[in-house]
């Protein structure tokens, strides 16, 4: 379905998703302002479930949405939509997003640097051993067993990539329902490798599209955007005392840490053991160097700091319907 809002043909074009409860929908439409903020030209489609699309027209979200489509029930979690893009291409060129992000630059040179891949997501040439295994010290008994390796061999890989689906990218329609349809055939083999279930995970109820991805991304010999690109990095991670920020995220810098293994130890979870870690390595040479970054993306996606997305979700889906309300009044005097 299509609404009836702003209806365009763009050849290149944002695209968000949202179903379950109200708050990813608010979430969605605030990463859009954000959008809105830089661009002002690309259109802004939802793919959202009908529960969602009856919101957006009961209280008046069609503002920053160009385009609203429905979510087909089956396809409504992560592996669901995920693996299933090239059933939501509603322009040429296609940028898929997280809801949980803050744009924080004019994204032109992103779609620049996108235009030349029929499909391609963010990420790293090769996953660290945490990646779709245990986030705890269960992952030392993978490292002992070589669980990790044997995946990789059994598949026929040479390598692993790690995907951060935060932002994709597809324009080759048959390309992505390849990777999608091969995507889809890993993760029903996941007993054959060394991944788990993300449901085992705290707070986790979806499963994980990422891993299957990157095995599909690894297989077919796909060339993977750079997720930490310094100064042009597409999207970096919102970690609580390494961002500088306004109460608006207007201006935003990020710190980053030049060796990736410095770089990775920023999903610690508590700040003074991360401050610790970090300065007992910032004896070896190199170590400590960093610059301060302004990504594209702000990117939320560590569970234990989406707090902070939220509270700025809230200011804003606040601050927006109050102006509407103070321009209705304005109107009616």
């Amino acid at each position: 379905m299509d609404s009836e809002a702003k209806p365009s043909q763009g050849r290149e074009g944002y695209i968000y998703t949202s179903y379950g409860k109200e708050k990813y929908l608010r979430s969605a439409f605030v990463s859009a302002l954000t959008i809105r903020r830089y661009d002002k030209a690309r259109p802004i489609a939802l793919i959202c479930s009908q529960e969602h699309a009856d919101i957006i027209d009961s209280i008046g979200l069609k503002d920053v949405f160009d385009r609203i489509e429905i979510l087909d029930e089956k396809h409504q979690s992560i592996v669901g939509f995920k693996h299933n893009l090239h059933h939501y291409m509603p322009f040429e060129r296609n940028m898929y997003l997280d809801s949980d992000m803050i744009w924080c630059r004019h994204p032109d040179n992103l779609w620049h640097a996108f235009k030349p891949y029929g499909y391609t997501i963010t990420g790293q040439d090769s996953a660290d051993v945490f990646y779709g295994a245990p986030k705890n010290a269960k992952v030392f008994l993978d490292v002992l067993l070589r669980r990790r390796q044997r995946t990789v061999r059994k598949f026929g890989l040479s390598h692993l990539y790690r995907v951060q689906t935060g932002i994709m990218y597809a324009a080759d329609k048959d390309l992505t329902r390849k990777v999608n349809d091969l995507a889809a055939h890993y993760l029903k083999q996941k007993e054959k490798t060394h991944f788990v279930s993300r449901t085992t995970e705290a707070g986790r109820s979806l499963e994980s599209c990422e891993w299957s991805l990157g095995m599909a991304m690894s297989k077919l010999e796909l060339f993977v955007y750079p997720w930490f690109n310094g100064y042009e990095s597409p999207q970096l991670d919102y970690i609580h005392g390494m961002v500088e920020h306004d109460q608006d995220y207007i201006d935003v810098v990020v710190q980053y840490f030049c060796n990736p293994f410095i770089q990775a130890l920023r999903g610690l979870k508590s700040k003074a053991l991360r401050n610790f870690v970090l300065s007992f390595f910032s004896l070896l040479p190199r170590s400590m160097d960093h610059m301060w970054v302004t990504p594209y993306v702000l990117h939320f996606g560590w569970k234990h700091q989406k707090e902070h997305f939220f509270e700025f979700a809230e200011q804003q889906w606040s601050k927006h319907f109050q102006k509407d309300l103070d321009h209705t009044e304005q109107v009616g005097k």
